[in-house]
């Protein structure tokens, strides 16, 4: 399995979007300091607060991409309040 997650940072009130294989594993790397990280070392905070599980690699790319692509602080926040959206993009980029 793959996942689409979004971090926030209530500290920056700010999101990050990324993919993963281990979505655990991967949150600590976001939190470790001694990692190699740019955008997520600008805070401490950061908490999962949207995942999609996805079927393949390929699929998860491709909702990972389309929502940074979206740009929009609004859209995020909409992922979050409703849930449709999660299974139009899960159908949309069904492989």
């Amino acid at each position: 399995m793959f996942y689409v997650y979004i971090l926030h940072s209530s500290l920056l009130n700010q999101f990050y979007i990324g993919f993963t294989s281990n979505l655990e594993q991967r949150l600590e790397l976001h939190l470790n300091p001694t990692e190699n990280r740019k955008f997520t070392a600008k805070a401490k905070d950061w908490k999962i607060s949207f995942k999609i599980e996805c079927e393949t690699k390929t699929q998860a790319l491709a909702i990972e991409k389309h929502i940074k692509n979206m740009k929009s602080k609004v859209y995020i926040e909409n992922l979050l309040r409703y849930a449709e959206i999660s299974i139009k993009l899960l159908e949309k980029y069904k492989v």
